[in-house]
């Protein structure tokens, strides 16, 4: 553990001074907030619920439908026969193999989609970022994440979400 601390300390100190001798323009920009908060995100996030609204209705029925079995088992536990039961537990884990089939289905497709979409906007993105580098003439431009601290003076992201927008 003190190894660590160590090493974080000295990392710390070369980030620093590397920073420091630079003495130019910085800039911190959230890439993944900039590309989320675009219109085009929105608009996007919009589509994909239109896009599945009847596959999340699916998964929502049938979750109501396992929920009812289970609580039918609960509530003739001691009063149907053993062979009811067992009928009554088949049908329960068809429905809730059948739901949780359809929800892994359902978020793998809307995964896919998603990456496509930043696929899409990735390249815009990076040509909106270098123009205001230029623009702005930025020396060194942070990831967000990556800063302990940054002054909001140095946070482009919100330009960025801008031009985004505009495009």
């Amino acid at each position: 553990m003190k190894r660590l601390m160590t090493l974080f300390a000295a990392a710390t100190l070369l980030l620093t001074a590397q920073v420091q001798a630079a003495s130019g323009r910085l800039a911190v920009l959230d890439v993944q907030q900039a590309l989320l908060s675009s219109d085009a995100a929105a608009s996007f996030r919009q589509e994909l619920q239109q896009e599945f609204a009847d596959e999340q209705q699916q998964l929502v029925d049938l979750e109501k439908q396992a929920r009812a079995l289970r609580e039918k088992m609960q509530k003739n536990a001691g009063l149907s026969s053993e062979e009811e039961m067992q009928q009554l537990r088949m049908q329960f884990q068809k429905a809730f193999g059948e739901f949780q089939r359809r929800g892994q289905e359902l978020q793998q497709q809307r995964a896919q989609r998603e990456q496509a979409f930043l696929n899409e906007m990735r390249p815009r993105l990076d040509e909106i970022i270098r123009n205001l580098i230029k623009q702005q003439e930025i020396d060194l431009v942070l990831n967000k994440q990556a800063a302990i601290y940054a002054n909001p003076e140095l946070d482009i992201t919100g330009r960025v979400v801008e031009l985004l927008n505009q495009q």
